[in-house]
């Protein structure tokens, strides 16, 4: 008779993970959603529009840029020709050519936004997202590279966990 309780509550214990994996799936924004592809280029914003006032579209979704899991890239489709995003010698240490897209997911090594690095590649964050990123983990979490289509000499980095992602420049090997 003692071993059915000590049976029905293993079972317990064991479907924790499969509870917690379904409900991950019900989020809108992060848990492991990887973007088929990056954002398209913006054609609709005005010449040096200013960023939107809020990213959070919806209740439970970040303050930051992030990605619907339906591949809608909440914030990128602002100020394509803004002076922020201007660089003097863009891809000053050449191009990242570890891996781009869906197809190609890295995990953090270490370091912070300023310079942080994986698989021998190192990026830093641009200083206007660096808001964007204070809950990242710099030596574990995942992100994927994007081209960014409008800003010559930028990537975006999407973070896998969180969903949400940051303009980031290519800093060499």
């Amino acid at each position: 008779m003692r071993l059915f309780p000590r049976l029905l509550a293993v079972i317990a214990i064991a479907s924790l993970p499969v509870l917690a994996q379904h409900n991950n799936h019900q989020s809108p924004v992060g848990h492991g959603y990887v973007p088929h592809h990056g954002p398209p280029p913006s054609h609709g914003a005005p010449h040096g529009a200013p960023p939107p006032a809020t990213y959070r579209d919806h209740e439970g979704h970040p303050e930051a840029p992030h990605v619907h899991h339906n591949g809608q890239w909440i914030g990128h489709d602002y100020g394509h020709d803004e002076v922020r995003f201007h660089l003097d010698h863009p891809w000053e240490h050449g191009r990242f050519t570890g891996g781009i897209g869906r197809g190609h997911i890295w995990r953090l090594g270490g370091g912070g936004p300023n310079r942080f690095w994986f698989g021998g590649f190192y990026f830093g964050v641009g200083a206007f997202d660096l808001a964007y990123c204070n809950d990242w983990l710099w030596d574990s979490d995942d992100v994927v590279i994007y081209d960014d289509p409008d800003h010559d000499g930028w990537y975006l980095a999407y973070n896998v966990r969180l969903g949400t992602y940051v303009h980031v420049q290519y800093m060499g090997r």
